[in-house]
C-alpha cells in the first residue's frame, strides 16, 4: 500500500509533477489509495470527495501541460472542516450542518490554495465549533494518533483530524485554525510541522470563528520546508515559493539568539520530554546557537488571562447566540459546560479583559528586545496524549484541555507567531514539539529559523520514523 509519494518532499513532488514524472491523477490515486487503506482506522475525515478530487486532478494535469502551471498544481491538501468549502457540508465538528447559505462558499484560504492549484480530498474532523485542545469530537468520533499501535491517544484539537491526514499519506498539507494552538497542539502530539500565523496576516473569512480576537488560519504539514512551500504558495505578498525557500535557506544556526524563558510552563513540563526537548536545544547550541535565559513571567500572567478572562469564550457565545441560536441546545457537555456563564461582549467584564490583553500583548516585544534574542522556545506539548478512554469524565476533560493549551495559548494572547516542529519520542514513544516564536509579523523569519533547526536536528520523520500504527 505505501507508495514513494507520501515518503517525498513536498518540494521534490512539485518537482516530480513538472517534470512529468508522474502526473496529478497519479499522485491523487495515490491519496485515494492510502485513505481506502487507512480512513476507517485513523478516521481524519469529517468528508472524503473522491470525485472532486479526481477531477481536479485531471485539471491540474491540463495545467501542468502547459508552460507555467501554479505552485501547488496536483497537490492533495486536506481542510479542516470549520472553513467553507464550495460543493461541501460544514459541520464545525457539531452535531449537525451549519446553513449552507452562510457556510457553503470558499474560504479565503480555500480560494488562495485553487489559486494554486492544490486538489481538495475532504474536510477533517474538528472539535466542536473549535472550542478545545485535546481532539475529541463525541458527535462524530475522535480520529487516531497513529503514534500507539495499541492504544487509541488523542490527536490534539482543535484541528483533530489534520495531522493524522498527513500521516495517513492522503494530503500533504492540512489546512487548520489557531485560536489558543489548535494547529501547533495536533501538530506536536502527531509529530509534524504547524505554524501559527500572525493575527491578521490572513483573512479568517469565511472560517467559523470563535474569537474575533485570537482566530488565524494556517496549515499542518509534515516538514519545515513544506510549510514554506505552502506559505510561498497562499501568501499574496509571495505567490511562489521558490525565492522564499531561497532567502530563508540562508538563514543559519550559528549565531542565532535563542532566549529560554523561566517560568511556569517549562516547571510543568512533563520530565521525560523536558529531556528531549533540553537535548535539542543542547544538539542546536553544539551547532552554534546560543542559548539566553530569560523572565518568562509574562508568558505565565499571558497563558493565566487567557484562560480565566473569557474573552474567546464570550466572543464563541455571542456568534453563536447571533447567528445560530439553536446550536447552543445542541452542544455536547465537553463544549457545553464550559461556554455556559460566558459574559456579554457589553459589558464591563468583557472590556477590562480586553483591555487588559491589549496592554499585555504590547509588552510582548520584551521577551525578545531585553536580551536581543531572535526566538523564543517553550514546549510544543507538556504531557503525553492520554488515552481517549480516560476523557470520559467531564472534570478529567477540563484538566487535560488545560495542559494541552498551557504551552501554546500565551502566544495567541501575546500577538505573536509561532511554529512547533518535531524533535523525538517521549518515553511512551509519542511525538515531541519544541515550540519556536517570534514577535508578531516576523512569520517568513520564523521560518527560516524552523528551517535551520529542522536541517541541523532533521526531520521529524528521520528523529522519530514511522508511527508504530501505519508500521
Amino acid at each position: 500500500m505505501i507508495s514513494p509519494f507520501p515518503e517525498r518532499s513536498l518540494r521534490s513532488i512539485v518537482a516530480g509533477l513538472r517534470a512529468r514524472e508522474f502526473s496529478a491523477m497519479e499522485l491523487v490515486e495515490d491519496s485515494l489509495s492510502s485513505h481506502s487503506a487507512l480512513g476507517a482506522r485513523l478516521h481524519a475525515y469529517k468528508h472524503w470527495d473522491a470525485t472532486s478530487a479526481l477531477a481536479s486532478a485531471r485539471r491540474a494535469d491540463e495545467q501542468l501541460s502547459g508552460s507555467s502551471p501554479p505552485p501547488l498544481c496536483g497537490i492533495p491538501v486536506s481542510v479542516k472542516d470549520l472553513y467553507g468549502v464550495t460543493g461541501m457540508p460544514t459541520f464545525a465538528g457539531s452535531a449537525r450542518e451549519l446553513p449552507p447559505e452562510m457556510w457553503s462558499r470558499d474560504a479565503w484560504l480555500v480560494e488562495r490554495l485553487r489559486l494554486a492549484g492544490a486538489v481538495i480530498v475532504g474536510k477533517t474532523h474538528t472539535v466542536e465549533f473549535a472550542y478545545g485542545g485535546v481532539g475529541i469530537n463525541p458527535h462524530w468520533g475522535t480520529p487516531r494518533n497513529p503514534w500507539d499501535a495499541d492504544t487509541a491517544r488523542i490527536p490534539g484539537g482543535s484541528s483533530c483530524g489534520a495531522g493524522v491526514s498527513l500521516l495517513e499519506g492522503s494530503a500533504y498539507v492540512a489546512l487548520g485554525s489557531d485560536t489558543g494552538g489548535s494547529i501547533r497542539i495536533p501538530a506536536a502530539f502527531t509529530g509534524v510541522v504547524g505554524h501559527k500565523t500572525t493575527k491578521g496576516l490572513w483573512p479568517t473569512d469565511g472560517v467559523v470563528p470563535l474569537s474575533n480576537t485570537f482566530d488565524t488560519v494556517g496549515a499542518l504539514t509534515r516538514t519545515v520546508e513544506d510549510s514554506i512551500i505552502f506559505f510561498g504558495s497562499v501568501d499574496p505578498r509571495w505567490g511562489d515559493p521558490e525565492p522564499l525557500l531561497d532567502s530563508l535557506a540562508a538563514t543559519a544556526i550559528d549565531g542565532l539568539r535563542i532566549a529560554v524563558p523561566r517560568c511556569g510552563i517549562w516547571n510543568d513540563c512533563q520530565g521525560d520530554i523536558a529531556d528531549v526537548l533540553s537535548g535539542a536545544l543542547d544538539e542546536l547550541g553544539a551547532a552554534g546557537a546560543e542559548r539566553v535565559d530569560i523572565d518568562g513571567r509574562l508568558l505565565d500572567d499571558a497563558c493565566s488571562l487567557y484562560m480565566t478572562a473569557g474573552i474567546g469564550k464570550a466572543e464563541f457565545h455571542a456568534f453563536l447566540a447571533n447567528e445560530m441560536p439553536e446550536w447552543l441546545e445542541l452542544l455536547h457537555p465537553t463544549v457545553g459546560a464550559r461556554v455556559a456563564g460566558a459574559v456579554p461582549l457589553e459589558g464591563e467584564t468583557y472590556r477590562k479583559a480586553l483591555a487588559k490583553q491589549r496592554r499585555m500583548a504590547a509588552f510582548a516585544v520584551s521577551l525578545f528586545a531585553d536580551v536581543e534574542a531572535d526566538v523564543v522556545v517553550l514546549p510544543g506539548n507538556v504531557i503525553t496524549p492520554p488515552p481517549v478512554s480516560d476523557l470520559d469524565d467531564l472534570d478529567r476533560y477540563a484538566e487535560v484541555n488545560g495542559q494541552t493549551l498551557r504551552p501554546t495559548c500565551p502566544v495567541n494572547l501575546l500577538e505573536l507567531c509561532a511554529i512547533s516542529l518535531p524533535v523525538g519520542r517521549d518515553a511512551a514513544g509519542m511525538p515531541v514539539g519544541l515550540q519556536i516564536i517570534a514577535r508578531a509579523g516576523e512569520d517568513e523569519a520564523l521560518l527560516g529559523v524552523a528551517l535551520a533547526v529542522e536541517r541541523t536536528l532533521g526531520t521529524g520523520a528521520d528523529r522519530m520514523g514511522r508511527p508504530p500504527f501505519l508500521s
